[in-house]
């Protein structure tokens, strides 16, 4: 059933405001599950681009998946509980000398989320991780307790060579993908070797090139570098054969740039909900944005963060006659390219550049930037606290379970009882494919127009996007590579998903538009994003929806007739044959 819409009120009409970033004062802390330990530090990292492109790791041919070494093998140097005020295994001691009552369950205490507040878990810390011997003792300290951090356990099994355990979603016992954790008392001249023994994946783009991230606080204070790509000899393989569920493992090797320094980890840029606030408190703070921004609170989530709504558009023009644009990120929280593309979506829509004032004037943005903030906070991968996977609820009435997506849903349909939605898109990411590709809406069984019309859109964002650019002499109308790696096809499994709920319900250019956690292929390129290639995505989705809704027909009409010629040669029938569409399925043209 769809949300009801008894009590509709006008886009214009504003909502009750709370929890929102002030332009004083310190940011809103976030919730956590009271499960949850959470350090006092603030972490905060510094946005840097390398000035050369960072290649993927080229196969030598002599890569070699590293011996399973277990925790039986070695010392527990961190181990993370939440719940249980579990304290590290003394350094020296073997990890089978834990009790059985003091093994980490595979979640929290308690199966289900109960409460929140701000800080986490009351009470004094625990110390999950072993103790320095003194000076001379190279052990690294490791942690995880912090906003988006997930680390359960490391395990130390040789001089420099350590095994890590992810924690799975909270409240559930799988979707161990996202990582993000510190190190301590590094050393600088030896060769490390990380491996991450509990991946559920059997496909990651680690295995075609893709490279950890790396941050050092000494180089951001000294030389102003941030997060780069690191590692020598990545492998990604299946663990042991008498593992149930199958596990995946990741092991890279690298050497750190100074001693004694602060390093982190993560397997994409990390963006936080903190992030998130204090992007928001700068634009509410700022009198020129804040003119044609207004912030306010789509609904709470179940730990009780805020799930905010922007309305972007121009307060000088007409409202009532505008085309609506609705745009939301992170419902899997382990996707975190997709918050830095929104974050260059709206930096490009609410400057002065001519076009994003013309998009101002021409529709209504309703842009959801982090749909599923609880589960950024704790760490997880894909799910909410609910312990479900958000992005197929989006056709449940479950209000109580999954606020966001609800609330979402409840928005888009007051806004299509007034006014036509142009384009839906959520952004995301993908860990097993390069370069940036769109999935649609192909119900199969209509007409030429409406099949092919949803093809349009990603043609065009592909012929825009720089990873694909045109031969010279082509122009604007050269036929990209990478429009090839989107998909139509509306299967079962992905019936709750935003993308479709929402085609469903009368959007009819509705997509997710996916980032590979990696890079490009494309263009004469090899190369890991950057920070600035993931925000660059934003600039030419708003590039696109003005030529996809350019009054002047030419380049809609010229990207329809090419992905008519381009069907018809995939099917083995003649251009301009004039055949019907409407009796092909979606899994023919899939082919």
């Amino acid at each position: 059933p769809v949300p009801s819409a008894r009590h509709r009120r006008s886009l214009g009409e504003p909502r009750a405001l709370f929890a929102l970033p002030s332009a004083r004062g310190p940011l809103p802390a976030p919730h956590w599950p009271v499960e949850c330990e959470v350090i006092k530090e603030t972490i905060e990292h510094i946005e840097w681009v390398p000035p050369e492109p960072e290649p993927f790791c080229q196969p030598t041919g002599h890569e070699w998946a590293p011996a399973a070494l277990g925790e039986e093998q070695g010392t527990v140097v961190y181990h993370l509980s939440p719940g249980s005020g579990e304290q590290a295994a003394p350094p020296g001691a073997s990890s089978v000398s834990l009790s059985p009552r003091r093994r980490p369950p595979t979640a929290p205490q308690g199966s289900c989320f109960t409460h929140a507040r701000v800080g986490g878990a009351p009470g004094p810390l625990s110390s999950p991780a072993a103790p320095l011997e003194g000076p001379q003792d190279t052990t690294l300290l490791f942690e995880s307790r912090f906003e988006s951090g997930n680390l359960q356990k490391a395990v130390k099994v040789g001089p420099f060579e350590y095994v890590l355990t992810l924690r799975p979603d909270l409240y559930t016992a799988k979707h161990t993908q996202w990582f993000y954790f510190r190190v301590q008392n590094t050393r600088r001249d030896p060769l490390y070797r990380f491996t991450i023994a509990n991946l559920a994946k059997p496909k990651s783009l680690y295995g075609e090139g893709m490279r950890p991230l790396l941050y050092s606080q000494r180089e951001a204070q000294s030389r102003g570098i941030g997060w780069r790509r690191v590692g020598a000899d990545v492998c990604y393989y299946q663990g042991g054969s008498g593992e149930e569920p199958a596990a995946f493992r990741l092991s890279w090797t690298v050497r750190f740039p100074h001693d004694g320094d602060t390093c982190f980890f993560a397997h994409s840029y990390p963006y936080t909900y903190s992030d998130l606030q204090r992007y928001l408190r700068a634009l509410t703070g700022d009198p020129v944005r804040s003119r044609y921004c207004a912030v306010r609170a789509l609904c709470r989530s179940l730990a009780g963060n805020t799930i905010h709504l922007l309305t972007i558009t121009s307060p000088a023009a007409a409202t009532a006659a505008k085309r609506v644009v609705v745009l939301s990120a992170r419902v899997h929280p382990g996707e975190s390219g997709g918050s830095w593309a929104m974050r260059g979506f709206l930096d490009f829509l609410l400057s002065a550049h001519a076009d994003a004032r013309l998009l101002r004037r021409l529709f209504v943005f309703k842009v959801v930037p982090m749909l599923n903030p609880d589960g950024v906070v704790v760490g997880n991968s894909r799910c909410s606290l609910a312990g479900r996977d958000p992005n197929r609820a989006y056709g449940t009435a479950l209000r109580s379970s999954f606020p966001g997506v609800w609330h979402l849903r409840a928005m888009v349909e007051r806004v299509l009882a007034e006014r036509e939605v142009v384009l839906y898109c959520d952004f995301h990411g993908h860990s097993r494919k390069n370069n940036v590709f769109m999935y649609g809406c192909d119900g199969g069984g209509a007409g030429a127009g409406p099949r092919l019309h949803q093809r349009v859109f990603p043609l065009m964002l592909s012929k825009n996007a720089p990873e694909a650019p045109p031969p010279p002499e082509a122009g604007w109308g050269a036929a990209p590579r990478c429009a090839s790696r989107c998909k139509f096809k509306v299967q079962k499994s992905k019936a709750g998903t935003g993308r479709v709920v929402m085609w469903r319900m009368g959007v009819s250019n509705s997509y997710t538009m996916e980032v590979a956690f990696g890079g490009s292929t494309l263009g004469g390129r090899s190369s890991h994003f950057t920070v600035e290639d993931l925000k660059s995505l934003g600039y030419h989705l708003c590039d696109t929806l003005l030529d996809f809704c350019d009054p002047h027909p030419a380049k809609f009409q010229q990207c329809l007739s090419e992905v008519d010629t381009l069907l018809r040669q995939r099917l083995g029938r003649e251009p301009g044959s004039g055949s019907s569409w409407s009796n092909i399925s979606p899994s023919e043209l899939e082919s």
